[in-house]
């Protein structure tokens, strides 16, 4: 059995499917080139028969990154199969992930088809995906709520047909590590061929115990992959997170005996990476990325930490990616300066006209903020589209209004496609107001579902504002995010962002719902 523990990240994939995560084709890229950094065996670049811009983002992702395994998802059929190798034809190396429910429940509500029909199609689909792709994984579809019996045929059969990795997913996030692990412990001794294949986790985390879930896994079932997500990122409560099993194998090597390939420093980066394309905020007192992950308050703590760091810390934070913001660029920074920061933080923009939009931004934003710190780089490419052409609504300037005693005005000036609106409004603070004014002219009827604050530098108050506005709509969900010394703006960009999205014409087919 393998000393290699393999990290199969499927942020791109399964993460976006958190309501209002989902990315564009030139975000996923970006992500994917951090993970790449990171050096993450398998990354699950998305579900390429769910959409054309979902088949894109992964072909994009197949011919840029070429360290990593790129995998799509496909379901138990030909048209996806079909779909997903056309997708991952230009990889180096290159996965297809095929699935297929196996629970009762599931093949009897969702699926409407008996054991045998499952077992079959199961089977066809790995020996079809077979001729296209050197490299298969199958997984069964809530397969922890599975008969196990039936789930052994089902595993011996895909294996016998070439499925390289059997992925057992606990979907609904039911599992409890010693029964989630000894069930795949049991699983494998059932099934005569096991050990022709690398067993994998994937466990949701309804109860708070993917990782834990994922760890019994490996230790006490002996699985060799754990797939998971950047921050926990997930549909519902998360997936099991990335950082977070990472850095429990690699610090408990003494119990786990097994070596991750990962490149530890990349992984900070990596969180606010996505969290700053996400809009999801991640949480202070996360485990590892949190920005709380390192901070000692009590007095106690703090003076046994300065007589010696492992009274307290487990883990050293810079081997995680943890260091003090260090200031890089000023506004007499050049563009060359500029374009270099860029590639070190694995921001790779499409042409020179790119470049030239995001320097004119940073120019301006050092202008207004002093000290330029590596998440305002990220955030200034990440808040406005480079390429604003691609916008339906731009903010064009603001002016607000607010004083005790008198209720809040906001003027806005912004453009829907071509043609240049303004638009005034009250409200009952200067945000409520602007957005009340954005949306007398819009008039989009989308209900307001989250409105947060971040700030993205911390510590002063000239810290860039990070906000995150979600919108429901027409049963879609989407962030939009925006960033700003000036709160207020930031919020109108956020707005204008989610508009954006709403206004996209593109369908995602969930790929496990």
């Amino acid at each position: 059995m393998t000393d290699k523990l393999i990290i199969f990240d499927t942020t791109l994939r399964d993460g976006e499917q958190s309501p209002g995560a989902s990315m564009t084709r030139e975000e996923k890229l970006r992500i994917a080139r951090q993970l790449e950094r990171m050096k993450v065996d398998v990354i699950e670049a998305g579900f390429a028969a769910s959409s054309n811009g979902d088949f894109e983002a992964v072909k994009a992702i197949a011919a840029a990154v070429k360290d990593s395994t790129i995998c799509s998802l496909a379901r138990a059929n030909d048209r996806d199969i079909s779909r997903a190798a056309e997708a991952l034809a230009g990889a180096n190396s290159a996965r297809i992930h095929t699935f297929i429910a196996t629970s009762e429940l599931h093949m009897e509500k969702k699926l409407r088809m008996t054991r045998e029909q499952v077992l079959e199609q199961a089977t066809l689909a790995v020996r079809f995906a077979r001729n296209l792709c050197g490299d298969i994984e199958f997984s069964p579809e809530d397969g922890y709520r599975s008969d196990i019996d039936f789930l052994a045929r089902v595993c011996e059969s895909v294996i016998q047909e070439g499925a390289g990795t059997i992925n057992i997913p606990d979907t609904v996030g039911y599992g409890i590590p010693e029964l989630y692990g000894d069930f795949i412990r049991r699983l494998r001794e059932k099934v005569p061929n096991s050990d022709k294949a690398i067993w994998s986790v994937h466990c949701h985390n309804d109860l708070g115990m993917a990782v834990a879930n994922s760890l019994a896994g490996v230790k006490i079932g002996g699985a060799r992959q754990i797939e998971c997500t950047i921050n926990g990122l997930g549909e519902r409560a998360g997936n099991c997170s990335l950082e977070e099993v990472v850095m429990a194998v690699r610090t408990r090597r003494d119990y786990f005996g097994l070596d991750v390939g990962i490149e530890t420093s990349q992984i900070v980066p990596a969180s606010k990476l996505v969290s700053q394309t996400t809009g999801f905020v991640v949480q202070p007192n996360k485990a590892v990325v949190g920005a709380n992950a390192f901070a000692h308050a009590s007095g106690i703590h703090q003076d046994g930490v300065l007589k010696a760091r492992d009274t307290y810390e487990i883990m050293r934070a810079e081997d995680v990616g943890w260091a003090a913001n260090k200031i890089v660029l000023g506004k007499l920074s050049g563009r060359n300066a500029f374009k270099q920061r860029l590639q070190e933080l694995g921001i790779q923009l499409e042409s020179e006209a790119e470049v030239n939009a995001a320097f004119v931004r940073f120019k301006d934003l050092a202008d207004r903020k002093n000290e330029i710190f590596d998440e305002d780089i990220i955030a200034l490419v990440m808040d406005e589209s480079v390429t604003a052409e691609q916008e339906h609504f731009r903010l064009l300037s603001l002016s607000q209004r607010s004083e005790t005693g008198e209720r809040p005005h906001a003027a806005v000036v912004f453009a829907v496609g071509s043609q240049e609106h303004r638009a005034e409004s009250d409200g009952n603070g200067p945000v409520d107001a602007t957005l009340r004014a954005i949306e007398s002219v819009v008039e989009s009827g989308a209900e307001l579902l989250l409105y947060s604050v971040n700030a993205i530098t911390g510590g002063s108050t000239e810290s860039q504002g990070e906000v995150t506005v979600r919108l429901q709509h027409a049963g879609r969900v989407v962030n939009g995010v925006g960033a700003d010394p000036d709160i207020v703006v930031a919020s109108a960009k956020a707005y204008l962002s989610a508009l954006n999205k709403l206004q996209s014409k593109i369908e995602r087919v969930a790929a496990q719902g």
